[in-house]
Formats: structure tokens, sequence, C-alpha cells
């Protein structure tokens, strides 16, 4: 994960850009992950862990209608995660993770591993992505995906 989290940076310094954070079911993970690096002040500029749907609201402003209608767990909260983060810290680029780490929550919609990233960039894009394996190894694969996410979007 080190190396991902050194090539982003190096993508960041590049185009002179800012990365927030806002997280839920990572709580915390992915703003580690971030400052494992030296010198990630300069491109880092905070985060959120978003774990109750009151946070989600309150702090971040995703809509009540979101998750009323599609769920805290869903591409469309993701989304209002990444870019009420962006807005909240000021940051060029908000990333948002929101999922079901399990080993309880899921259900047949939505089972255990399910986790949906955005990126809130130019535009706004989403991924649901499945993952297997415990709690916390769903949890990294939920980071790694999440830092890969920003670095195929600023790779293009």
């Amino acid at each position: 994960m080190r190396d991902q989290v050194q090539s982003l940076y190096k993508l960041l310094e590049s185009r002179g850009l800012t990365i927030a954070v806002a997280e839920s079911c990572t709580g915390g993970l992915l703003g580690g992950a971030l400052t494992s690096v030296s010198g990630s002040s300069r491109y880092f500029l905070g985060g959120v862990v978003a774990y109750s749907n009151h946070v989600k609201k309150d702090l971040l402003k995703v809509a009540k209608e979101t998750i009323s209608s599609f769920g805290a767990v869903s591409a469309e909260c993701a989304i209002e995660m990444a870019k009420g983060v962006k807005a909240l810290i000021g940051s060029d680029i908000g990333v948002s993770i929101t999922g079901i780490a399990g080993p309880e929550g899921g259900t047949d919609e939505k089972p255990v591993g399910t986790v949906f990233i955005a990126v809130s960039y130019l535009d706004s894009i989403s991924e649901k992505k499945l993952f297997e394996g415990s709690r916390s190894e769903i949890r990294r694969q939920a980071v790694q995906s999440a830092l890969l996410s920003v670095i195929r979007l600023l790779s293009v």
C-alpha cells in the first residue's frame, strides 16, 4: 500500500493538488495510509470519519433523502460524501468510502463486503466493489481500491 500512496503523492505533487477523505466503514484507515508517507501534509488536508448517518448528513451535507432513498451504503451517498468533504475541507479532490465490512450487517441486496468508493475532482465518479475476507481484510481492500481509483483518475 505504501507504493500506492507514494505514487499518488507524486501525481498530486506534479499537478499541485490537495486531497481530503470521508470514511465510514474504513474508520480512518485511508487517512492513516495517506499520512504514512513523510511530507504528506503538503497534499493531504484532512479527513472525516462519518460512521453515523448523523455525521454524514450534518457535517458532510449528505441529503437526508439520499440516505432514506438509497441508503448510507450506496453510490449516491458515496458521491455526496466525497463532494461534501471536498467542500468542507477545501481540497481539490475528495475521496469517500462507505460500505459493509461485516461480519454482520449484510443483506441479499448489499452483502458483507459491498463497498462504494467515490472520487470528486472535476467530475464525480463512483465504483461499487464486492470484497471478500475478514472485516480487516475488507477494510484494507477498500483503502487500496480507493487509492487506485484516484491514481487511475489522475493518470489520464
